[in-house]
């Protein structure tokens, strides 16, 4: 494959996950939430260290920082000690952090659903196999 077809396929994939964020913009701000927010909640609970959340998001740790300064003071996310290493905090989502992520998610799923939903179920099916490869 050239490499005008590798841009190609990487600007339509690009063209699809910007669609579906502006289209369930919206619903993730009546949540209190930027679409960036969203995807840093979605991701503590795997990854409940700010530096590892940055290295997983692929963003700045400074940029991470702001992001879960705000979060946490908008009540979706509360520090505390690791008890494994006492000179680490760990970050938690709170009941409404956990509620947020959810609606959140649930919305960009939605949209997705609604462009997944043009393809038959085999297509469906390729689809997820070959990002799968390619991750």
């Amino acid at each position: 494959m050239s490499a005008v077809d590798a841009a190609k396929i990487w600007s339509l994939n690009y063209r699809v996950l910007l669609s579906v964020i502006s289209c369930a913009e919206d619903e993730i701000c009546s949540l209190g939430l930027e679409s960036k927010e969203l995807f840093l909640l979605a991701e503590i609970a795997e990854h409940p260290y700010p530096a590892e959340l940055a290295t997983t998001l692929n963003m700045p740790k400074a940029t991470v920082t702001v992001y879960l300064k705000r979060l946490e003071a908008a009540g979706f996310v509360r520090r505390e000690i690791d008890p494994s290493d006492l000179r680490r905090h760990r970050l938690l989502l709170t009941a409404t952090g956990r509620k947020a992520a959810a609606g959140g998610m649930s919305a960009l799923s939605e949209e997705f659903n609604k462009r997944l939903g043009r393809l038959t179920g085999a297509q469906q099916t390729e689809l997820k196999n070959l990002l799968e490869k390619i991750i």
